[in-house]
């Protein structure tokens, strides 16, 4: 993790093992199933970690344009006539918003020594080294639409004695994702996959039915390996094509189902690689899937903590769980939000703030005093239906950029459903 996040996450874990504390007074099941959810968000939020990925493929099948197109940003190299990578390696790829492990491979089957060549005797070698050294989340096998039928055979050995050394190594067998590069040169190549809205019908259809051809034709290869049988996820085609102007700017962006394959990639990952996944690749479906697990998540736990029978004593616990959850929620957008960032974003709203809070939280919590044991369940309610509430309008304005008057509407009409309806809110979360 960056330095400058690490004030953000030093305060968000003070938040949460505070409210964990105040967890042991809380009755079980709920405190079970609560400390349940901190698990998942500790392994998600505060655990983050780089994911290994293993990109393997003969030169030319797209590696290090795969990279560049998840980034969307040239972080690698890519090898255009000759074969460029040379010694297998795990090396961080950084961009603007998180770092990607990948182990560098050789290209198999390479037809000229690569251009910064090691003592290895075969790609194999460098390969082989290098996941016995650390353990890969995913294997991604990558191939040529043009080339999915052609000698195919003697990658998949590779990629048969690659999985196996991974057993043996580290006791797992990593997922294996297929995928074809270069779709975007099927006939008709004047078709663009990428624009499908302004293309012809009929040729994007047979374009389409090319990609599916060759994702079978892949699917059935690996498929008859029963080494590689069990551990294969998915096939899937795709466009990595990118280029630069010599000042940096994108010049032509021709990227098809990045997002699908990032997808396909995030359920595989371990829980503490796929937030850097989410944001790195950009993707909103994932970004916004982690951020609603992450509002249910501290919404549980507001609830768990207004249980504990002591009233009044919660409310500041509370509203700095809040106030974490719109530092998490920023940070999976790509922004940097510490604990008094979030409080301004809260006020920008015009949500929570002010004597007009202070009083609304204080009635909440002296519930407790007018219907103790009844009163702690309507007090949980409230206190998750504002959070939940918080997390909905965080995630509108910071991950689909509506308005902040848009998010203030959010914010009001989830809380009011959510405390009209506690029984479906907490089922819910």
């Amino acid at each position: 993790m960056a330095a400058s996040t690490e004030p953000t996450f030093l305060e968000i874990s003070e938040t949460v093992r505070r409210l964990e504390e105040m967890l042991d007074r809380v009755p079980d099941p709920l405190a079970r199933d609560i400390r349940q959810k901190i698990a998942h968000l500790r392994a998600l939020l505060l655990e983050q970690r780089s994911p290994n990925l293993v990109l393997v493929g003969r030169r030319g099948a797209g590696k290090s344009s795969l990279i560049n197109a998840f980034f969307g940003a040239r972080v690698a190299e890519v090898g255009h006539v000759k074969a460029q990578t040379g010694q297998g390696r795990w090396f961080d790829v950084q961009g603007e918003l998180g770092t990607l492990s990948i182990l560098d491979t050789r290209g198999l089957q390479e037809g000229s020594r690569p251009e910064e060549h090691d003592a290895a005797d075969t790609p194999l070698d460098s390969i082989l080294a290098e996941v016995r050294r650390k353990a890969p989340d995913a294997l991604l096998f990558l191939i040529k639409a043009s080339e999915v039928d052609s000698a195919i055979d003697a990658d998949l050995d590779v990629l048969t004695h690659l999985a196996s050394a991974v057993e043996q190594a580290h006791g797992l067998r990593p997922p294996l994702i297929g995928v074809v590069t270069h779709c975007d040169l099927l006939e008709p190549k004047r078709t663009d996959l990428h624009l499908p809205e302004s293309q012809d019908p009929t040729e994007l259809q047979e374009k389409l039915r090319h990609v599916e051809a060759v994702e079978r034709q892949l699917r059935d290869k690996l498929r008859s390996r029963p080494e590689l049988r069990g551990e294969l996820v998915n096939v899937l085609g795709v466009s990595t094509y990118l280029s630069w102007r010599p000042d940096g700017t994108i010049r032509s962006d021709e990227r098809w189902r990045l997002g699908e394959l990032a997808q396909v990639l995030f359920r595989e990952l371990p829980e503490q690689g796929r937030l850097v996944l989410a944001r790195v690749t950009r993707v909103r479906t994932l970004q916004e899937e982690l951020a609603t697990t992450l509002t249910r998540a501290m919404a549980s736990l507001c609830m768990g903590v207004a249980f504990v029978p002591v009233p009044v004593a919660d409310i500041i616990p509370i509203t700095s769980a809040q106030l974490s959850l719109i530092a998490g929620i920023g940070w999976i957008s790509g922004r940097q939000l510490d604990l008094k960032a979030s409080g301004e974003f809260l006020t920008a709203l015009g949500v929570n703030v002010g004597a007009a809070f202070a009083l609304r939280e204080a009635a909440r919590a002296l519930i407790k005093f007018v219907f103790p044991g009844a009163g702690n369940v309507v007090s949980g309610a409230v206190a998750f239906a504002g959070t939940l509430a918080i997390g909905t309008a965080a995630r509108a304005y910071l991950l689909r950029g509506v308005s902040a008057e848009e998010a203030h509407r959010l914010y009001q009409s989830t809380r009011a459903s959510a405390e009209a309806h506690p029984e479906r809110a907490l089922s819910e979360g």
